[in-house]
């Protein structure tokens, strides 16, 4: 075969004698560039056989594991040690324990979302206490099924005042954990 010696050479298809045939075609071009991928193909078939041996193979699937559960260990090590500082444990009463039973037992997360997690369906619920209250909140879920035409409805739960206000306590609870400003908007 020829040496390439301009640019324009450089789709050099060789003919029986090694020289360059004229491509003058679109068809011959389709032929010229299936022919130089499968070149390279070869080569690259036959560079892996010689090159890349089966240790090789195993010295790279071992430290490339290793290396991963390294990081994997040092993520989860960052994270225990930062949680604490995050997590609002501190401010667990029984009220707001009994408030996450309610939220839990009557499946809120079925349709809200809190803190990212849960159905789309309804609003964001991680921070309802700060946009809207403890009285709203009381006074939403009193007043729900609304009836309005072509909304979506929220049960009735009948929940009594003390319940109302454990459920209250809890959503309170989840507005002051430090979610690094999770949700992006006031809105949820």
């Amino acid at each position: 075969m020829t040496s390439v010696k301009s640019a324009k050479d450089w789709m050099c298809v060789p003919d029986t004698n090694g020289q360059c045939l004229k491509l003058t075609k679109v068809k011959d071009m389709g032929w010229a560039i299936l022919y130089i991928l499968v070149v390279i193909y070869i080569h690259w078939e036959v560079a892996m056989a010689t090159r890349f041996t089966k240790s090789m193979a195993r010295n790279i699937f071992f430290g490339g594991s290793l290396f991963f559960f390294l990081l994997f260990l040092a993520l989860t090590f960052d994270t225990n040690q930062k949680l604490p500082k995050r997590d609002n444990s501190q401010n667990l009463t029984a009220s707001v324990i009994h408030g996450k039973k309610l939220w839990e037992t009557n499946n809120c997360i079925g349709c809200h979302t809190l803190l990212g997690e849960g159905a789309y369906f309804a609003p964001e619920l991680g921070n309802v206490y700060v946009r809207r209250g403890p009285d709203f909140i009381k006074a939403w879920i009193k007043a729900q099924p609304t009836g309005a035409p072509g909304r979506r409805q929220m049960p009735q739960f009948n929940f009594t005042e003390q319940e109302l206000e454990d459920l209250v306590q809890f959503l309170k609870y989840t507005s002051e954990i430090n979610t690094n400003n999770w949700p992006p908007n006031i809105e949820g």
